[in-house]
Order: C-alpha cells, then structure tokens, then sequence
C-alpha cells in the first residue's frame, strides 16, 4: 500500500490559514467577514512597481541569474546603505519570498537532526520550513505580561545543546509585534559568538516601527560570519503576491552553498524582480505614510481592544500585528465559533488563535493574533463585532 513520507504527515498545517473553509461557509451565508487572522495588506501596491511590469520590453522571458538580476542587486545594495547595512552586491541572494529565504538558510546551515532555537510564539510556518529541513525548533517562551520582551539569557543558555545549531529572530516580530532593542540584540550575538551558532535574523517589518528604533542583526559588530538576514518585499511594498524576497550574509562559504540551492531552482520570477527592481526608486518618504497608516490602525485596534474587559493587549512597537488574551476558555473554539455561530448584523471576524504560534504544548489557548492590515473604518466595525461576540460566548471565564 502506498504511503505518505514521515515528512509529508508531520507538515504542520497553517494556523492562519486553517479556519478559512470556516469563513467561506460564512461568506456563503451572506456574513460578511473581516479577516484579521492574515497579514495581507489593503494598502496599494506603488504604481510603479505594476507600471515597471507593464512596461518592460522583453522578446524572450528568460531564466535570470541564480542569484538573481545583478541589475537588483545593485539596486538592493542602495536600499540596504539607506536602512544602515553595508553590504556588497555579491552578498546578496534573490528568492522566491522570504519564505525560500528562511528555508534555505535551514537548508545551508543546518543538518537534519540539529536544533534551532526560537523564542515563542514565532512566525508559525517557522515549523513548516524546519520539518522540510528536518531539524527540530526549541522554543523558548516569552510571556504576554512583558509584551512578549526577549526571555533572559539564562532561557538560551539552558536550551543550548550539541545539537543547537541557531537562533531564529523576527524583529520586529511576528506575531508579537514586539521591537527588539539593541541591547537584546546584543545579547543574542554574544550568545552565538561564545556558542558558535548562527543567528538567523528574519526583517520582513523592518520599515514599520512606530517608538524607537529598528536595528538589524548585520550591524551587530563582531558577527558577520554568524548573521543570516532573511529579507522580503511582501510587507515592506504590499506585495505578498510578488515572491521576491533576499538572503543576505557577509559570510562566503554561506553564500557558496546557497548558491548551490539557488541553482537548484534555478532562477526568481522575473516579473517580480522587475517589480521589486522599481520599488528601490521610491521616494525616500514613501514610507512615512505607510508607517503613519498603520500605527494609527494599531492605536485603534489596541484601545478597543484593552476598553473590552477581560482582554489585555500590550502595545506593539512594530510589524502590523497584535496579540490579545481574552476572557474564553479555548480561542481555537472561540475564533471557529466566530464563524460558524456568531454574526452581528450580518458581520463577523476572522482571527488567527494563538496557538499556533507556540511550539510549547498548551501554551496560547487564550490568546489570538490580529493583523490590523484593514481600513480603519472596517477595523472599527470588527472590533464591534469582537466585543459583541464576547458578551455571548458561550466559553467566556470572566
């Protein structure tokens, strides 16, 4: 009898995705529904980006280099100077999103059976990429009362094993929203120099930071050999469709083997690249409006959601998520509940439960993660739902 692969059966399905025949089945109802459970922004893709597509002159629509067009990566190189990173065109890899980023620096740095670490809750296709890589995510826990600040170094030191090979960390984070400061992230690259490991540093947010500022792993002195940047333009240009994202490291023999995965799928999509190519000669205050969008979402979505009782909520310093402990004894229950029997005038929310987001067993069962990608209006009459469906959840603990 024909079986499917070990691999294929412990590939964990998407969290965020997993409750959509829910929706549809409301959709079909007649409930309008506001998703909050993904990260796909309403906000415009610049026009130039699509012009550039519409308007290059090709005969042939080839392969581009494995690495992707030099013309991009010169072009990257300039983007990166203007964010603080000095980097070189060379060190730069072109993939197809950050997903092919993050996996194959999974691929390139570590073999099957070895350990990477990952404060949780974390980016939960994070497990996806590591059961395809074959190695196996320790977590370690962040908690909801410090707005999800870095564990102590003690948490690290005691998950280190022979087997640990890496860090993982999304700054600003997924699904926290949490911004990790300088010192935190000094900290993880005295951990990765004392212990030799790599520190995978996954920046798809880095524009949107709304107090302080955003320091990127590849300005950490002293690690350059250990520092993996996993990049995207999904968030950074609202273009999730696009697949265009970028590794980079100044560390070589990293680059050679990517190389080799690389050629392996032989090129990006070109379309995309040209897109993205486009998206460098934005206006230098591009994002200022952007970022103004969504912290104004954020502040809305965080005051209603912390006016609501039972529900905490900390602040989120960037990305465009937010997470929220809320008054219900099971918010995988709560969040198909929303869908399957709730409505208030004809209008219901999709969010995504937390559990997911934890590697821990058990952990999250209370909480849930929004995604304030939607106009503030909209945002306002899901939070209506929100409070509404709360004050008759059957599951409700306070």
């Amino acid at each position: 009898m024909l079986q499917i692969s070990h691999r294929g059966q412990t590939m964990p399905p998407s969290p965020i995705r997993k409750l959509v025949p829910y929706a549809e089945a409301a959709k079909k109802k007649g409930t309008k529904v506001y998703h909050l459970n993904i990260g796909q922004p309403d906000i415009e893709t610049p026009a130039s980006m699509l012009d550039a597509v519409r308007h290059f002159d090709f005969k042939v629509l080839e392969y581009s280099h494995s690495a992707g067009n030099e013309s991009y990566r010169r072009k990257l190189v300039e983007y990166y100077k203007r964010v603080g990173i000095d980097i070189h065109y060379n060190q730069i890899i072109v993939t197809t999103g950050g997903s092919e980023a993050i996996l194959f620096g999974f691929m390139t740095c570590l073999d099957p059976g070895d350990e990477v670490i990952i404060p949780e809750p974390f980016y939960a296709n994070y497990n996806g990429f590591a059961v395809e890589a074959g190695v196996r995510v320790v977590p370690i826990t962040s908690d909801i009362r410090s707005g999800f600040a870095l564990p102590p170094i003690t948490a690290f030191e005691a998950a280190i094993t022979p087997r640990t090979k890496a860090i993982v960390l999304c700054n600003p984070n997924n699904p926290t929203g949490y911004l990790y400061s300088r010192s935190e992230l000094e900290t993880l690259r005295d951990i990765v120099l004392k212990h030799d490991l790599y520190l995978f540093s996954d920046e798809a947010y880095r524009e949107f930071v709304y107090a302080g500022t955003h320091t990127s792993a590849l300005q950490l002195a002293g690690a350059d050999d250990n520092v993996v940047l996993m990049d995207t333009i999904s968030k950074r240009y609202s273009a999730c469709g696009a697949r265009i994202g970028a590794l980079v490291t100044r560390n070589k023999q990293v680059l050679d083997a990517v190389m080799k995965f690389a050629q392996a799928r032989l090129s990006p999509p070109t379309f995309a690249q040209i897109a993205a190519e486009a998206a460098v000669d934005l206006p230098g205050n591009y994002f200022d409006t952007t970022r103004s969008e969504y912290q104004s979402r954020r502040d809305l979505v965080v005051a209603r959601l912390n006016a609501m009782k039972g529900v905490f909520c900390p602040n989120p310093g960037g990305a465009f998520y937010a997470m929220a402990e809320l008054p219900v004894d099971d918010a995988d229950q709560f969040c198909q509940w929303l869908l399957q029997s709730f409505s208030h005038d004809h209008q219901t929310l999709m969010l995504a439960p937390a559990s997911g987001f934890y590697g821990t067993p058990g952990l999250g069962r209370r909480e849930v993660r929004l995604a304030y990608v939607l106009n503030k209006t909209d945002l306002g009459k899901a939070m209506d739902c929100l409070e509404i469906a709360l004050t008759s959840y059957p599951g409700r603990t306070s």
